[in-house]
């Protein structure tokens, strides 16, 4: 019983990386430069608009950005590059899980016209500790017509200590009379090399060994998205308490056999048509989706365009060097 207590309690602490490294100045946002030095000229200026619009793909840090901005304007002695000190009593009063001046809400499941009357009835209050009121408003997409045509008068005359901070993954479902009245920031998806960096500097600090190919792959896993790919290294770090390999990453995200399916690729280049259908029916068998496998043959010709047309390809690709030989292999007897 106490063991299974310890267990238990050992669960609960657990914090997934993504919440662990979560970063709380401009500095440690990853990527997105033309929005942060944006962002941190208007602070260092005083220069707030009363509503900004952040738009992108899912975990490319528009919430992150949007909560490091709202406590930037109200901090008392901001860094130099505009982020809060995180020390002036305003800073600590908005770290606090009760503040006033902060307020998150999620569109997903507070879409309606009463949820935003509410919210604007909150306007009107001044802030408690800070110089402004912040409204984060998450996925604000979701929200309906008639709750738009609320928020849309506000978002016309707002009182001056509000500001509202709109967060979206489908700009284009959102009225052209909302959009028209925020200042707008596009956050891109980051790179697979930004990615890969950031997660073995995660890794170094967890104390966690790791093979640059397996962390390679989990940065491909990612897709531009650090929550995406910080979710995936969180499931390698818990399916192996020693090195995370290649061979690790692979079998986390369900990924056919790397050999196999540079074979594959080579029976498609060679027009080995009973070759091919034999090897897909066989790499099928071991439970691989036939979605997963499509993907990896893409990703594998995508690979062998490079090495046919670059020297030293395996610098980018950061390919186990079997791996890479086997395509070299494929290469040498294909036609450019």
């Amino acid at each position: 019983r106490d063991s299974l207590c310890s267990i238990f309690e050992g669960l609960m602490a657990y914090t997934s990386l993504y919440r662990k490294y979560r970063p709380d100045t401009f500095e440690k946002m990853l990527g997105q430069r033309h929005i942060i030095r944006t962002l941190s000229n208007a602070v260092l200026n005083s220069k707030i608009s009363h509503a900004y619009l952040f738009t992108g793909t899912r975990g490319t840090g528009k919430t992150s950005t949007a909560k490091i901005f709202a406590k930037a304007i109200n901090c008392l002695h901001p860094l130099k590059d505009g982020s809060p000190c995180g020390k002036c009593e305003v800073c600590k009063a908005l770290s606090s899980a009760n503040n006033m001046d902060i307020l998150e809400m999620d569109a997903a499941s507070n879409n309606s016209v009463d949820d935003i009357r509410d919210l604007i009835e909150k306007v009107k209050y001044v802030p408690v500790a800070g110089k402004y009121k912040v409204y984060i408003i998450d996925e604000v997409h979701m929200l309906t017509p008639q709750a738009f045509n609320a928020l849309l008068k506000t978002l016309e005359e707002p009182p001056a200590h509000t500001v509202f901070i709109l967060a979206t993954t489908e700009v284009h479902k959102i009225p052209q009379t909302i959009l028209s009245r925020c200042m707008r920031f596009d956050f891109r998806l980051l790179s697979t090399q930004e990615l890969t960096d950031y997660l073995c500097s995660i890794l170094d600090k967890e104390g966690r060994e790791y093979q640059l190919e397996g962390v390679r792959a989990i940065a491909e896993a990612g897709d531009g998205s650090v929550r995406d790919m910080l979710s995936v290294a969180d499931m390698c770090m818990s399916y192996t308490d020693g090195k995370i390999t290649y061979e690790d990453v692979l079998e986390v995200l369900g990924a056919s056999s790397p050999a196999m399916t540079v074979e594959l690729c080579s029976h498609i280049v060679d027009h080995n048509t009973q070759g091919a259908l034999e090897l897909t029916e066989k790499i099928l068998s071991l439970g691989k989706s036939v979605e997963l496998l499509a993907k990896d043959i893409a990703k594998m010709m995508r690979n062998l365009l490079y090495i046919l047309n670059c020297t030293n390809a395996n610098k980018f690709l950061a390919l186990p060097k079997d791996i890479y030989a086997k395509l070299c292999d494929v290469a040498n007897h294909t036609d450019n």
